[in-house]
């Protein structure tokens, strides 16, 4: 029997620590070879607001973790759990929240 292989996302978190939504963002900007500036435009927020998600110092909302994720092209979904689980960990509640389709 074939040994399991971690995910992608276990690999990364094993690089850089837990995922979240902000290191989400900056990893597709970067991958997308995308300025700040230009990103930020993108999703309708200033370059120091865009800074500092990138950066964990502010939290988004799961409404507009959707939005963005509908403007990128990318999963809704994993953008509004990783914005609820921010919301959970500054709570400082021991929860992992899990987010699928309805």
């Amino acid at each position: 029997m074939p040994k399991k292989t971690k995910s992608a996302v276990e690999f990364l978190e094993g690089l850089v620590g837990p995922l979240t939504l902000g290191k989400y963002i900056n990893a597709i900007r970067v991958g997308d070879e995308e300025t700040l500036d230009a990103f930020a435009k993108k999703l309708g927020i200033s370059k120091a607001h865009l800074c500092d998600v990138e950066k964990d110092r502010r939290v988004v909302s799961a409404e507009r973790a959707a939005k963005w994720a509908k403007v990128l092209g990318y999963s809704v979904s994993q953008f509004v759990g990783l914005a609820l689980q921010a919301e959970v960990d500054a709570a400082g509640l021991k929860l992992k929240v899990n987010v699928e389709a309805a």
